[in-house]
């Protein structure tokens, strides 16, 4: 059973359903993934609601796409700025929907509801990183239904909120969390302990959707391309890569991806430094950078898996057997050209770390981050700003 306060001023078993019988649904999206992912549940939620909710009921879904978030992360603010928007609406309920991870009272926030209100708020990266349509298309319905229904009377004679149940598996690290009398949510979930860190962590690196910064790297791309395409038919190269054994490869490669990983950080200032000394202040500074290493590590390494292809191709065609043997005193095999590409991608990687130096910082940071967590730092360097002058 979810924690739920009670309400004394709803009554109960009233419903929400406008005057023409169809319980309009407001999906308020924070722009980019969370309004694809708004837009995506819109197509089936009005039908899934109804056969649910059973009882002929009808449902409205509309989708609004508005940076709800801007300037503020504190859960209660932002319930108060959904509920100033809601009142200029028809809207009989309200599912507010982000990608930055929220925090109250010390814990990584999954959804809270008001029930008074008609309104949720959700918050994606704690869903976690696999079956992410799947998962909030489960909260948000749970959330709508919730909302919908009246609320039953428990034993104390007061007035009990539907808890969310498929929502919360037995697997998932998801647990109710408490609710203060003067805040307007009655319902609330969070995750908490290492694998509810682990799950908000890959949450928002999902989020931050690191394949976005392959092309975000062009011109870093392009010196490595550069890098690797001289070095394939380097005679020096092709000795190095015929002593080198597969541990040292390995080495290589580490130290490649790391020395690019780190040069993308350090000259892109993507690392978060935070001058509150609160501990939870430092953890919420610990996650995001965890977030921004692992965001621009797979957004690296899949640059250097591109890179190995191509070098794997070029050299194909442009090796010559006799010419190889004849420096290498070795003939030219199968091993011979994967280790090569292998050696050569390492080495193309540091040369794309120097070539990103021609990146602009902005780009960087576009391709690294989603659209809420850019304008999260921007508003937190403000503040620092202000704070030094």
């Amino acid at each position: 059973m979810g924690h739920s306060r009670s309400r004394g001023s709803r009554r109960e078993g009233v419903t929400r359903v406008s005057s023409q019988g169809v319980t309009v649904v407001a999906l308020l999206a924070d722009p980019d993934a969370p309004t694809e992912i708004a837009r995506r549940l819109a197509r089936t939620l009005p039908d899934r609601l109804a056969e649910k909710a059973g009882q002929g009921r009808r449902f409205e879904v509309r989708v609004v796409s508005e940076p709800f978030t801007a300037g503020t992360e504190d859960p209660p603010t932002l319930v108060r700025r959904i509920m100033d928007r809601a009142r200029t609406e028809d809207w009989d309920i309200v599912v507010a929907i982000t990608d930055l991870p929220l925090h109250v009272h010390g814990r990584k926030l999954v959804v809270e509801l008001s029930h008074e209100h008609g309104i949720a708020l959700l918050s994606l990266p704690t869903l976690g990183a696999l079956r992410l349509q799947t998962r909030a298309r489960r909260a948000v319905e749970e959330a709508v239904l919730a909302l919908a229904a009246p609320q039953t009377t428990g034993t104390d004679g007061h007035p009990r909120s539907r808890p969310l149940g498929r929502f919360v598996s037995r697997l998932a690290p998801i647990h109710p969390g408490p609710v203060d009398e003067e805040e307007a949510a009655d319902l609330r979930y969070v995750v908490g302990g290492p694998r509810g860190y682990l799950r908000v962590l890959l949450g928002m690196v999902r989020a931050n959707r690191p394949w976005r910064l392959v092309p975000g790297l062009s011109k870093a791309l392009a010196a490595a391309l550069a890098t690797g395409a001289v070095a394939t038919v380097n005679s020096t190269v092709w000795s190095l890569s015929q002593a080198l054994s597969t541990p040292r490869l390995v080495i290589a490669t580490v130290g490649s991806v790391a020395i690019m990983i780190g040069w993308l950080i350090v000259d892109a200032e993507l690392w978060h430094r935070s001058a509150n000394a609160r501990p939870e202040e430092r953890k919420r500074t610990t996650l995001y950078n965890a977030s921004t290493v692992l965001t621009v590590g797979i957004g690296v390494i899949v640059c250097y898996v591109g890179l190995l292809a191509v070098n794997l191709v070029w050299a194909l065609f442009i090796l010559n057997d006799k010419v190889f043997s004849t420096t290498t005193q070795n003939p030219l095999d199968a091993t011979d050209y994967w280790t090569l590409s292998w050696f050569v991608a390492s080495i193309a990687t540091v040369g794309g770390a120097l070539g990103s130096g021609l990146e602009s910082d902005e780009a960087i940071r576009a391709a690294a981050f989603s659209k809420r967590e850019q304008e999260r730092r921007d508003m937190l360097q403000d503040e620092d700003d202000q704070s030094k002058s």
